[in-house]
């Protein structure tokens, strides 16, 4: 059998696929450069049975026919960040034993000590697109395809390993809920190191013919003139890009807002996700765009899995119900017990408004961690249901809220369930905040004390006194920060995703 992806583009040779630096290529093209590809990997043998093949590319046509090529040759693809260290780059080596790496020719410098260093061989992009094209293997939907890293925020990074049907089941389960249609046209600045860019945006366009225009990079400037060229028709980022589009568009003309806008309006759908969306963000892009955020939630290992809807109110800080074909229950947790041992212990099922932990069944559902069985079978129970770690609670209407990750999120503070994501969304609506995060703190008198480092708006004069009595208007008395930092800035992953344990150690030695 094919690859599913490249099956699908077989039925639109002759449309459109990808918008790139390269330029403009139709799926015929794809197609056969990304077979070249594989002809080449393959060199003198007839399948590399699942080999990882390690690549750093620039999105753009090389990513896509690099990682269609790692596919048909019957390779797993394991694509890095543009931003990775050395150390993080060397780790995934150590830890996936490629059976060859690939580079864009802007990145080989950084592959090549490494390649020499292990004896891998080091493949340049466009070396690989040369040659005549040879016979493929058969590549069966039960095959390793990927494997996407986790963050490693409180560990080493996971390898998570997705099949080609669990890639199939991700894709088309967002086709039918958000709708994808050929004519769709999506602008994709998101890493193509994470399921958001990889999946959510790249594949479900390719997946019905659709075309996927791709930027290195994201600037704010260079995304609403193109937006205001109003030919997209669908838009997908994090929270922090929405605000930075925001902050661009108040610095604006009148006349270019009124085309930014314009360019937004023209749009059926603009999605947030990778983060938590803060109110006020979504409120204020309502205005500046006309267009409600639809939010989702998601997760490395599962792919989306919650969605406000595509027709239908779209509610500030929930994320919607089960997307087709995916299963959902919470399961009580014994939140003391785990913030006070680290081990889950577990009550049945949630079966009122009351904060559990979300468990997840389904074909999307990732395999297993690269070579880590026991950290697998901690997160899979007997009947397939995937533990995802993170807490939420269901309205009586059936849609969903995250509270956070439990590890991090849910803080038990003088005996009270405290969710660091609801404090952070309050904190948010101050108008001398910028950005925030919530962690809990040791404390000898809360046993956890509700902790808050902010980013404050210029010449703020706000400080931690301040915020508290302005906090005790809007928050119950034991969700209110006992700890206030301010700092320039908040550490970040590269989907701009806070790091929490990083601002846990900055409020070391303090005293509430």
């Amino acid at each position: 059998m094919p690859v599913p992806l490249i099956e699908r583009a077989n039925r639109f040779l002759s449309r459109r696929a990808i918008v790139a630096p390269e330029g403009t290529l139709t799926y015929r093209e794809l197609v056969e450069q990304s077979q070249r590809v594989a002809t080449n990997l393959l060199h003198d043998t007839n399948d590399l049975n699942d080999a990882r093949i390690i690549f750093l590319v620039p999105a753009g046509r090389d990513y896509i026919v690099s990682q269609w090529g790692i596919w048909q040759a019957g390779a797993t693809a394991v694509p890095l960040s543009l931003t990775e260290t050395t150390r993080e780059i060397t780790y995934k080596v150590e830890d996936t034993s490629p059976a060859a790496l690939i580079a864009h020719p802007d990145y080989m410098e950084t592959l090549l000590p490494l390649a020499e260093e292990k004896g891998i061989p080091l493949h340049r992009t466009t070396d690989l697109l040369k040659g005549d094209l040879g016979p493929l293997p058969e590549i069966d939907p039960s095959r390793n395809a990927m494997i996407l890293y986790t963050s490693g925020t409180t560990s080493d990074p996971k390898g998570v390993v997705t099949t080609h049907s669990n890639i199939e089941s991700q894709i088309t389960t967002l086709v039918q809920a958000w709708e994808w249609a050929p004519d769709d046209h999506i602008l994709d600045h998101l890493p193509l190191h994470h399921v958001h860019g990889i999946i959510n945006a790249m594949a479900c366009a390719l997946w019905v013919g659709a075309t996927c225009e791709l930027l290195p990079r994201f600037d704010a400037q260079n995304v609403w003139n193109r937006i205001a060229d109003l030919d997209l028709t669908l838009y997908m980022a994090v929270p922090t890009v929405y605000k930075a589009l925001i902050a661009a568009w108040d610095e604006a003309s009148q006349a270019d807002q009124e085309r930014w806008t314009a360019g937004c309006k023209a749009m059926r759908l603009m999605v947030s996700g990778s983060d938590a969306l803060p109110v006020d963000t979504f409120e204020r892009w309502e205005k500046v765009s006309g267009h409600r955020l639809l939010e989702r939630y998601g997760m490395t290992e599962i792919g989306m899995a919650l969605s406000n809807p595509l027709d239908g109110d779209r509610i500030p800080g929930q994320v919607g119900t089960p997307l087709p074909g995916v299963d959902v229950e919470l399961i009580r947790l014994d939140l003391k017990k785990f913030e006070e041992t680290g081990r889950r212990q577990y009550g049945g099922k949630v079966t009122n408004r009351d904060p559990g932990e979300l468990i997840v069944k389904g074909p999307s559902v990732f395999k297993e961690y690269w070579m880590k069985p026991d950290m697998t079978a901690d997160v899979f129970d007997t009947k397939g249901w995937f533990y995802t770690g993170d807490i939420a609670s269901v309205t009586d209407e059936g849609t969903y809220r995250i509270w956070g990750r439990a590890s991090q999120d849910l803080i038990i503070s003088g005996g009270e369930n405290v969710s660091a994501l609801e404090v952070q969304r309050e904190l948010l609506k101050h108008p001398d905040i910028d950005a925030c995060a919530v962690v809990g703190v040791e404390d000898r008198f809360w046993g956890r004390a509700v902790s808050a480092a902010i980013v404050t708006v210029k010449n703020s004069k706000l400080d931690r006194n301040s915020l508290r009595e302005w906090a005790k208007e809007r928050l119950a008395p034991y969700k209110v920060p006992q700890n206030v930092l301010i700092l320039d800035d908040l550490p970040r992953n590269a989907m701009g995703k806070v790091l929490k344990p990083q601002i846990r150690t900055l409020f070391d030695g303090i005293e509430s």
